[in-house]
C-alpha cells in the first residue's frame, strides 16, 4: 500500500511539473464542475467621469441664440428665400383695449349737505279717558286717518245721566227754597213798620235768602259738571292723523287718565324732520338763510335710491353736540302720499348751493396720480390722450371740471388700469347714450364715413 501511494505522488508531480512547462490548449482543459467550482470576487471597473458642465453651457448657449434671434427671425427667412433680399418687417397689429366711457357735459350742478335724520310728528296724542266707566263703543278702524272733531269712543254715559237728573232737582228744591224765603223777607218788611217783628228777625230773614241763592248756585254748577261729563263719555279726535292700534278692547273698564291710554294718533300732514350735519358746515347754511332763501331738504330711504318726499328747512338748533361735533337742523314735509312715518330713519339731502353751467364729468373717470390729477380722453381716432383737469365740488358719482376739459368730450369710466396714452380703446359697453353716439361721431370721417380700420382691429360689441 505505502509503495502504491508513493508511485501515485511521483507520478502527479511530474504532471504538475510538466503543465507548468507547456500549459494546454483551452479547449483541452476539462471543464469544472458548476457545484464544484467556486467564483472569485470580480472587482467592478470604475465608471468613466463625466462632467454636466458642458450640456448645461450648451442649453444656455442655445437658449440664448433662439431668445436675440426671434426678432430677427422673419428678416433671416426672407433673407434666405429665393431672390435673397430682405422684405419690409411684418408690423405687429395693435392691441386694442376695451373700455367704458362717458361724455363730458355742461349743466348746472346741485351741491347738497347729507345727514342722517329722523322723522317727528308735530303732535303725538294718547288717547286717554277723562271719565271712569265701561267702554261701550269703539268708533275707529285702526290705522285709518282721522279728523280733528272725530268721534273714536264712547263710554256708557248712564251713570252719569243719574248725576245730571239728581242735579236738576236739588235746583228745583233749592228754587222753591228761595222763593219762599224771599216772601217770608217780604212779609217782615212790611210788619217793620208796625213793630210786630224785631229788626233781628229781618237781618236772619235775609241771610236766608242769600243762603238760598247760594244754594242754588251749587246746583248750577253740579248740573254743568254732570253734564260736561257727560260730554267726556264721547271720546273725539284731538288731531288729525293716523290712530294707531286699538289698545283696549270694548266691555273693559276704562279709568280717567289711565297712563296705557286706549289709542294714539299721531299728525302726519305736515311732519318734520330732524337730522345733523357737520359744524363746519354751518356757516354755508346761515349764509344762504341770512340771504333770505328759503332752503329745499329732500327724504331718500337708507340705500339714497328711493326720494321718498320733499320738504324746507324751518329751523336750526341753537348750540352744538359737543360729544358728536354736529347741529341739530328740523325741515317740514307737507308728506301728502303719507311716505313718511314718525321715528323713521331717513337720509336727508340740504341743497345748498347750485353751482351754474359747471363741467360735469363722472368721478370713476378722474384718476389721482403722485403729482396730478388726470383723465383719458377719447380722440377722433379711437385713441386715447392723457389729460391733467383741476376738479372742483364732487356730488355723488359726479364731479365738477374747472379746467382740462370741455363739454362734449369723451372719457374713459372702466378699464382706465389697462391704458396709457396713444392706447387703441374699443367701447366694452353701452354706458350712457350720449356717450356711445359721442365716440361713434368721433370715429367717424369728415364725409361722415367710418375711417378705415385694421383688418386686426376687433370691432365694437354691440
Amino acid at each position: 500500500m505505502s509503495i502504491s501511494k508513493m508511485t501515485d505522488e511521483s507520478a502527479r508531480a511530474a504532471l504538475d511539473e510538466h503543465t507548468k512547462l507547456t500549459p494546454p490548449a483551452p479547449e483541452a482543459l476539462p471543464k469544472p464542475a458548476p457545484r464544484a467550482a467556486k467564483a472569485l470576487p470580480r472587482l467592478a471597473a470604475p465608471a468613466p467621469t463625466r462632467s454636466w458642465w458642458p450640456t448645461l453651457l450648451t442649453l444656455c448657449v442655445a437658449g440664448a441664440a433662439v431668445y436675440f434671434a426671434w426678432p430677427w427671425l422673419p428678416w433671416l427667412i426672407a433673407l434666405t428665400s429665393p431672390g435673397g433680399k430682405a422684405g419690409p418687417a411684418v408690423a405687429k397689429p395693435a392691441r386694442t383695449v376695451p373700455v367704458v366711457t362717458a361724455a363730458v357735459r355742461q349743466a348746472d350742478m346741485d351741491l347738497y349737505l347729507n345727514g342722517l335724520g329722523t322723522v317727528t310728528a308735530f303732535n303725538t296724542v294718547t288717547i286717554r279717558s277723562r271719565v271712569e266707566g265701561e267702554l261701550v263703543r269703539v268708533a275707529f278702524t285702526e290705522g285709518q286717518m282721522v279728523e280733528k272733531g272725530d268721534l273714536l269712543a264712547e263710554i256708557d254715559p248712564r251713570p252719569f245721566e243719574v248725576q245730571l237728573a239728581h242735579a236738576q232737582g236739588q235746583l228745583t228744591k233749592d228754587q222753591a227754597a228761595f222763593k219762599a224765603a224771599k216772601l217770608t223777607l217780604g212779609r217782615y218788611n212790611d210788619l217793620l213798620t208796625t213793630r210786630s217783628v224785631r229788626p233781628q228777625q229781618i237781618d236772619e230773614q235775609i241771610a236766608l235768602v242769600d243762603q238760598s241763592e247760594g244754594a242754588i248756585q251749587a246746583d248750577n254748577a253740579q248740573i254743568d259738571n254732570a253734564k260736561l261729563q257727560l260730554t267726556y263719555c264721547k271720546i273725539i279726535a284731538p288731531v288729525s292723523g293716523r290712530i294707531g292700534l286699538r289698545l283696549v278692547d270694548p266691555g273693559n273698564i276704562v279709568r280717567a287718565n289711565d297712563p296705557s291710554g286706549m289709542a294714539v294718533v299721531t299728525q302726519l300732514q305736515p311732519i318734520a324732520l330732524v337730522f345733523t350735519i357737520p359744524q363746519d358746515e354751518i356757516s354755508r347754511v346761515q349764509e344762504k338763510l341770512g340771504e333770505g332763501r328759503t332752503l329745499a331738504v329732500d327724504a331718500y330711504d337708507r340705500d339714497f335710491k328711493r326720494k321718498l318726499a320733499a320738504g324746507k328747512l324751518l329751523a336750526i338748533d341753537n348750540q352744538v353736540d359737543s360729544m358728536t361735533g354736529t347741529v341739530r337742523l328740523k325741515a317740514v314735509f307737507e308728506n301728502e302720499d303719507n311716505m313718511l312715518f314718525p321715528n323713521q330713519f331717513v337720509n336727508a339731502r340740504l341743497l345748498v348751493d347750485v353751482k351754474r353751467d359747471a363741467t360735469i364729468a363722472p368721478a370713476a373717470a378722474v384718476q389721482r396720480g403722485p403729482d396730478s390729477t388726470f383723465v383719458y380722453v377719447v380722440q377722433s381716432d379711437e385713441t386715447v390722450e392723457l389729460r391733467k383737469v383741476a376738479t372742483g365740488p364732487v356730488e355723488g358719482d359726479q364731479v365738477s371740471i374747472e379746467s382740462g376739459l370741455s363739454a362734449g368730450e369723451v372719457v374713459v369710466t372702466d378699464g382706465v388700469d389697462k391704458l396709457q396714452p396713444g392706447a387703441k380703446v374699443v367701447l366694452r359697453e353701452r354706458n350712457s347714450p350720449s356717450g356711445e353716439t359721442a365716440l361713434n361721431d368721433a370715429a367717424r370721417g369728415p364725409d361722415g364715413g367710418r375711417q378705415a380700420e385694421p383688418q386686426a382691429e376687433a370691432k365694437p360689441r354691440r
